[in-house]
């Protein structure tokens, strides 16, 4: 099978290396998703241990398509009955670029049309409606450029609800943003387990707990479940398989240096209490505190923040002020990488201190930039190699 896994602009090399890792050489992007080779084992592998995909895909086929009758044919000469039953539900989902049929949402009607009749002429049914009271299987019509890819998502829920953040914080970081954002910086417990890791705007702790459990090697999606776990062409006991292959590969040995603080004693009480719920609490210390104070007697560390953005005029004044009293801090740290993301205009003027690199991310549909600040390195570590000291 073909798998493609959407990841967020700005990550796909990020994401890539977190593939190798698992042991997929071969994994080439092109529009956003990254695809690799690989079977149901393969499908419940990535959905629990990859931490900066967005989801993980079936690709069922490409062809094509200029008009609906094309779409329609398309999606038709796919073996459904392969893949469905007539219990199915069968959700749409799709989006159309710099194509003829731009229009998205009609196209789903013609495809799911296509499928309904594929599944009652294959399977004999008779019947040109189902009940759909059966396990869920969203169905992609991605076309661009006249180019329709079909998928069957086999994730469901977004991989970025890992299930231990469920109370609300504002603008609270993607989980899979901040496990990318954690593999683009120098931390790296593997090789230096000792190496603190410390966020000055926690909020509800995302970048905390995400960096314990990269230190952990605790996968993400261990404690959740999927929607191809619930279809019948799926072979039994594959997600089983894959969570006690993720649990054997979890570090007990190490216990990593991990600083969480924020201003507001209510963060920093809601960061704890997913801290818990992740089950890293005990590797992390949080304080209330603000981070124009913040300091350490600890050498060679990595600082990864998104602090506030000021969106509204009346706050951009005090975050440049913020973004001023925290540069000043950071300067006082020559041994520490840091690492900030960003929607604030000239933040490196007010931050005092050019980036040694930056490069364009999305956060929530914002256009941020991500500064890298690199301090004095260690024998070992080279700030002019690649993220995480690859060329």
């Amino acid at each position: 099978m073909k798998l493609l896994i959407p990841v967020a602009s700005g990550l796909e090399q990020t994401t890539k290396r977190q593939l190798f890792a698992l042991g997929y050489d071969k994994a080439p992007a092109d529009n956003g998703r990254i695809e690799v080779d690989g079977d149901f084992q393969d499908v419940a592998r990535l959905n629990v241990a990859l931490r900066s995909g967005e989801r993980v895909l079936i690709k069922l086929a490409n062809f094509p398509a200029l008009t609906f009758d094309e779409l329609y044919e398309g999606v038709y000469s796919i073996p459904w009955e392969n893949w469905l039953t007539v219990e199915s539900k069968i959700l749409m989902d799709g989006k159309s670029v710099q194509s003829q049929l731009a229009a998205i949402k009609a196209a789903g009607g013609v495809a799911k049309k296509a499928i309904i009749k594929r599944l009652a002429d294959k399977l004999r049914t008779g019947r040109k409606t189902f009940a759909e009271s059966g396990a869920r299987s969203i169905v992609g019509v991605s076309i661009y450029k006249n180019e329709v890819t079909i998928t069957l998502d086999t994730t469901g829920e977004g991989l970025h609800k890992r299930g231990y953040r469920s109370l609300a914080y504002s603008a609270p970081l993607k989980e899979t943003l901040a496990a990318g954002l954690i593999d683009s910086t120098f931390y790296n417990p593997d090789r230096d387990p000792e190496k603190p890791f410390a966020d000055p705007f926690c909020g509800s702790g995302t970048l905390p707990i995400e960096a314990a459990m990269k230190a952990l090697h605790i996968a993400p999606g261990l404690h959740r479940d999927f929607d191809f776990a619930h279809w019948e062409c799926v072979p039994k006991g594959v997600l089983e398989t894959a969570k006690t292959e993720a649990k054997d590969n979890e570090r007990k040995d190490i216990r990593p240096v991990i600083f969480g603080s924020d201003i507001n004693p209510e963060a920093i009480s809601i960061a704890k209490y997913h801290a818990k719920r992740a089950g890293v609490e005990k590797y992390i210390r949080f304080s209330v505190a603000d981070a124009r104070t913040f300091s350490s007697d600890l050498k060679y560390g990595v600082l990864l923040s998104n602090p506030p953005y000021g969106e509204r005029l009346s706050e951009e004044k005090e975050v440049r002020t913020l973004m001023s009293g925290f540069g000043k801090a950071f300067r006082a740290l020559p041994d520490w990488n840091a690492y900030i993301l960003t929607s604030l205009p000239e933040f490196e003027r007010y931050f005092g201190k050019n980036a040694d690199r930056k490069k364009k991310l999305f956060n929530a549909n914002l256009v941020c930039g991500f500064y890298s600040y690199f301090g004095k390195p260690p024998k070992d570590e080279n700030p002019q190699k690649g993220e995480n000291g690859r060329v």
